[in-house]
């Protein structure tokens, strides 16, 4: 693994490529390299830019030589295979959803033990899946998602495809460690990983009722105080006031220049966007992992943390008249002071 990891940070893509076929040349198997090798090493691509340690250029590139590697296996894989299917599955990403590496790695696995896949790639919009689920009616759909703010998107997509009758597998980082958020969208099951999303093929997957009918408050009754609704129309607006407000909460922003200004202001549409997704889904604790998460990002690029605590207040200003918004807000604040004695972690070895 270590081998493929320098060859890929160097962007030596020949280097990473024979690491690979070299090993399965002396027999380690494909599912190990694709899940204990190549799955750790793209995991390790975040760790390594959260901590400050990769540029986002390496980051794409060991991530596309990675994509490059996984095709060349398949490509090797389908000059051999002459098994009929054990079922058909769709893998695809939610819509808006552009990190695929996941969803690929467990579209080649799921090839690999004898199932056909239709891989739709990145950010599948949901119009399309389903007209794709009308012209080939899977046993079910994978469905992949890694930034929570996917979420509503996903919950969409859920709904869609259970109309039609298609049951939906979900899995990826944004529904949670457990699959709390596959449960709270009503996807029919979740898996933690590949071998979890096999397994559960393989025992099965009941095909859902249509019903077509079916609305998202019904699945998430506390939308029906709009305060998602209001925040998600309003964010333009709440992004501006709060831009505005923190050069009086943190005095040097006043000294930023144009291009500091605009990042502010996407890490402040970011802070909106996740707690817009965590009043969707209900639950502070989405607001607050993120906010966690990102004061260890800016921690390790040395830019103070205040500003971020000083922005949920504004934010908290703004959105005095937004129970559940209040709360999550005061979470997060409460939060990010008892996590500001931590370090941002390595990667693991």
């Amino acid at each position: 693994m270590e081998r493929l990891w320098r060859a890929a940070v160097e962007g030596d893509e020949p280097a990473a490529a024979s690491a690979v076929h070299e090993a399965l040349a002396t027999g380690v198997p494909e599912e190990t390299l694709l899940l204990d090798v190549l799955a750790p090493v793209q995991a390790r691509v975040g760790a390594e830019w959260a901590a400050d340690r990769l540029t986002v250029a390496q980051e794409h590139a060991v991530t596309a030589i990675n994509e490059r590697i996984v095709a060349s296996m398949a490509h090797r894989r389908a000059a051999g295979r002459a098994a009929p299917p054990r079922g058909r599955v769709t893998v695809g990403c939610v819509d808006g959803e552009w990190h695929a590496f996941p969803a690929r790695l467990v579209a080649e696995f799921l090839s690999l033990h004898g199932w056909r896949v239709d891989y739709l790639g990145a950010q599948t919009p949901t119009p399309h899946l389903v007209a794709h689920l009308h012209r080939s009616y899977p046993d079910a759909v994978l469905l992949s998602g890694s930034i929570p703010t996917h979420l509503p998107a996903a919950h969409a997509a859920i709904t869609a495809c259970q109309a039609v009758g298609v049951p939906v597998l979900a899995g990826g980082r944004a529904f949670g460690v457990d699959g709390r958020y596959a449960r709270t969208l009503r996807a029919d099951r979740w898996a933690p990983d590949a071998r979890g999303a096999l397994a559960i093929l393989e025992g099965g997957v009941a095909r859902p009722e249509a019903a077509a009918g079916r609305q998202t408050v019904d699945d998430l009754p506390h939308l029906a105080d709009q305060e998602y609704t209001m925040v998600v129309r309003s964010r333009h607006r709440l992004v501006r006031q709060t831009l505005a407000g923190l050069e009086d909460r943190f005095p040097p922003m006043r000294a930023y220049d144009a291009l500091q200004r605009e990042r502010t202001a996407e890490d402040i549409a970011h802070i909106v966007d996740f707690l817009a997704t965590a009043l969707y889904v209900d639950d502070p604790d989405l607001f607050t992992t993120f906010l966690t998460w990102t004061a260890d990002v800016l921690r390790a690029r040395r830019v103070p943390t205040r500003s971020l605590v000083a922005g949920l207040d504004v934010l908290a200003e703004r959105l005095r008249d937004f129970p559940r918004a209040t709360h999550a807000l005061e979470r997060g604040a409460a939060a990010l002071g008892e996590h500001a004695v931590r370090t941002v972690p390595g990667p693991r070895p």
